[in-house]
């Protein structure tokens, strides 16, 4: 599942555009986000309070197995970089 801080509204409209399969889910409201590490908290960046382009596999308890939080939003890992870390997560 992928979540965003994005409003439900818009993540159900990307989803329905772009043929999206899998479950998107909304932190709008910014819960999980800082809880994960995954958002910018230096309130004198001009991107205070964006999301960080971040990768986790958690296994079947919520403990998180794997993580990776991208510097740049814009840096994308390949599904084979995710397929590997899942595979050697066990999970």
């Amino acid at each position: 599942m992928g979540v965003s801080a994005d409003h439900p509204s818009t993540l159900e409209a990307f989803t329905k555009h772009n043929n999206v399969k899998h479950l998107l889910l909304s932190d709008f409201g910014r819960k999980m986000l800082p809880a994960y590490g995954a958002m910018v908290t230096d309130e004198k960046s001009p991107i205070y309070r964006y999301a960080k382009r971040a990768y986790f596999i958690l296994d079947r308890q919520g403990t998180v197995r794997w993580a990776r939080i991208q510097a740049n939003a814009l840096d994308l890992l390949k599904p084979e970089e995710v397929l590997k870390a899942l595979k050697e997560s066990g999970t």
